[in-house]
């Protein structure tokens, strides 16, 4: 899946549902330490995904420890439940599934209104065509490049022109992956047109957590923005 290069940035997002839980601040840190950092959230109820981890509460107990910015990645049943809650929390991002509203119209004015950004993901078996009638009102839309809900499952690279083809319409939108991603298939969704990327044990288990987040950041400056070498961000000593 090749497609045009773009200008949106890279943002490079470590899923905290891969890191030591006991030390959720710490492990924030770790790899998110900046102010212009990101780190995904991944509330699940058990319901439209089999697993539960968690809600509210904790998004709102790691927000004073943290400076970076909150992706909340909601694979819940009744997202508009948890507009407010997510917003009290410290949320900065409240991304849903389209599967999960019949109202997404409804649900992107509230949670605006609630003062977030806001993400529509789509799960694998989801046409993408099924997100075009809201991205001129969205933020970024998320394509899934696993089945939600189940850890450890390999990449789909045959999600990848779902990519381009919205990288194709909307050279402006951010698009963001999830599943199974890391340094070693980074470029195929650099080349197909994503920009945002999250990653979890890829980064969270990498001898150099820091090191990984650059590796893919540079992939998609070269493949995606189209940056000579030495216009990509330096790699850590």
């Amino acid at each position: 899946a090749l497609c045009k290069m773009h200008v949106r940035p890279p943002a490079i997002l470590p899923s905290l549902l891969a890191c030591d839980l006991a030390n959720l601040a710490h492990e924030a840190n770790r790899v998110a330490p900046e102010k212009t950092d990101y780190v995904h959230l991944d509330v699940m109820d058990g319901h439209f995904v089999p697993n539960l981890s968690w809600g509210a509460p904790v998004v709102k107990c790691l927000r004073p420890h943290s400076k970076a910015f909150f992706d909340v990645h909601l694979m819940v049943s009744e997202p508009a439940k948890w507009v407010k809650d997510m917003a009290e929390a410290g949320a900065d991002m409240f991304t849903f599934h389209i599967e999960a509203t019949d109202d997404a119209a409804g649900l992107i004015k509230a949670i605006k209104a609630a003062g977030m950004k806001v993400g529509i993901a789509i799960k694998p078996k989801t046409p993408v065509d099924s997100v075009f009638p809201f991205v001129a009102d969205v933020d970024l839309i998320l394509v899934m490049t696993v089945e939600p809900g189940f850890g450890g499952q390999s990449f789909m690279e045959d999600m990848m022109p779902k990519v381009a083809t919205l990288r194709e319409r909307y050279p402006a939108l951010d698009i963001e992956v999830d599943g199974g991603i890391g340094p070693g298939n980074i470029d195929a969704c650099a080349r197909a047109g994503a920009n945002w990327i999250v990653a979890g044990s890829s980064v969270f288990k990498a001898a150099s957590p820091l090191g990984a987040i650059v590796a893919m950041k540079r992939s998609i400056e070269r493949l995606g923005n189209g940056l000579p070498d030495d216009r990509l961000t330096p790699l850590p000593a």
